[in-house]
């Protein structure tokens, strides 16, 4: 990890941030590493956001910007030099500027995207706040003393509009078988009573083996956010499922329990089932869910979950794609979690933007998976 790297430089390392999630063991056990979780901002009933609204807009920013303060020139020794992610923005920066002038350090701005252009994915561009918002951003971007990026595009954004020299850096089997609703090809309904056998794998002896009718097992790591449009999975999977059961004349009263039992027992291929495994927390993960319950899909399941730090990168290595649907509101920031499924030896296939290029390399050069697909489809269709 970039940032155990980094501890290595420096004596102490002093962690604000809100909870949520468990950080990775490494990170929790490091004796120069030292956590501070703040109390994350409670939440509001929808019939108190449409009678409050704006006065909520501006109450959360100040409650967190007092919090930052306290947290960072009361809880903490002083540090040398303050290092903040944008995004957010409000009040972030600001918190982070004027703690770092009382306290004489330096400010630096890890520039992972632009907290304006994702506002206005729920605003729209041409709204005010959208636009008080990105002078807000701007001016005190500018106030750091150093900067960082992750693209070559957003280094040249933030030098030639924002004044901004920024430096480039780029840096499971019970949950699996619970069906989103309906049964489907791998949540059958079913017991498992065999200890020695997974979804996937099979144990002999002190031996354990990949089964030959497992499922294709497809990752997508996502915030469930706007800018990552979910649908287009969701859509590629209807046109998949319904191109095989057209192919095989299958009878839509088929059961997902027969389909499964006669998969195990005249195996065609590998890809008779495929389940698709999103791992992430978000505001659209609920709309989501419900529109996958209402999915009747035999080839392919859904499953969304949330991942230690310790099984996330266990996940990709054992998976056989990676799919990223990361748009960029602003299309000068690249996906981190593709550096995480690079890092575990996953290849990844992903939704084409601006810059997404300076990462995900090799167009051409398409994953066995889709050759495989291809190949059985043409078989189908020729039988």
């Amino acid at each position: 990890m970039l940032f155990l790297s980094l501890v290595r430089c420096l004596l102490r390392w002093d962690i604000v941030a809100y909870g949520g999630s468990k950080p990775h063991d490494a990170i929790l056990e490091h004796p120069s590493i030292h956590i501070h979780t703040m109390t994350q901002w409670p939440t509001v009933p929808q019939a108190c956001q449409s009678c409050f609204g704006p006065m909520l807009l501006l109450l959360k920013p100040f409650i967190q910007f007092l919090m930052l303060m306290w947290f960072l020139c009361v809880k903490i020794s002083s540090p040398d030099i303050f290092i903040v992610q944008n995004p957010p923005s409000v009040p972030t920066l600001a918190a982070v500027k004027w703690a770092s002038s009382l306290r004489h350090s330096a400010f630096v701005v890890d520039w992972h995207n632009f907290g304006y252009t994702l506002l206005s994915l729920s605003l729209g561009r041409s709204s005010c706040f959208v636009s008080v918002y990105r002078w807000f951003e701007k001016c005190y971007g500018k106030m750091a003393n150093g900067a960082l990026c992750v693209t070559q595009a957003m280094q040249h954004e933030l030098a030639q509009n924002w004044d901004i020299k920024a430096n480039l850096f780029c840096r499971l089997d019970k949950s699996l078988r619970q069906a989103l609703g309906i049964q489907d090809c791998v949540g059958n309904g079913m017991e498992r009573h065999n200890t020695d056998e997974t979804l996937f794998t099979t144990q002999v002896g002190n031996d354990v083996f990949l089964k030959p009718n497992r499922p294709a097992l497809v990752v997508s790591s996502t915030s469930w956010t706007p800018d990552e449009d979910f649908g287009i999975l969701l859509e590629a999977a209807i046109m998949y499922d319904r191109r095989v059961a057209a192919i095989l004349n299958e009878d839509d009263s088929t059961s997902g329990e027969i389909l499964w039992k006669e998969s195990d027992r005249n195996h065609a291929c590998t890809l008779d089932c495929c389940l698709s495994l999103q791992k992430g927390k978000g505001p659209e993960k609920e709309k989501y869910e419900e529109k996958i319950r209402r999915l009747r899909l035999k080839r392919v399941a859904f499953r969304t979950m949330w991942l230690s730090a310790e099984d996330y990168p266990l996940l990709l290595g054992s998976a056989d794609l990676g799919v990223c649907l990361h748009t960029s509101s602003s299309g000068l920031d690249l996906p981190m979690k593709v550096v995480d499924m690079f890092g575990c030896g996953l290849p990844v296939c992903a939704v084409s933007y601006s810059c997404i290029e300076e990462l995900v390399k090799g167009r051409e050069k398409w994953h066995p998976l889709f050759f495989h697909l291809q190949s059985w489809l043409t078989t189908l269709d020729a039988l």
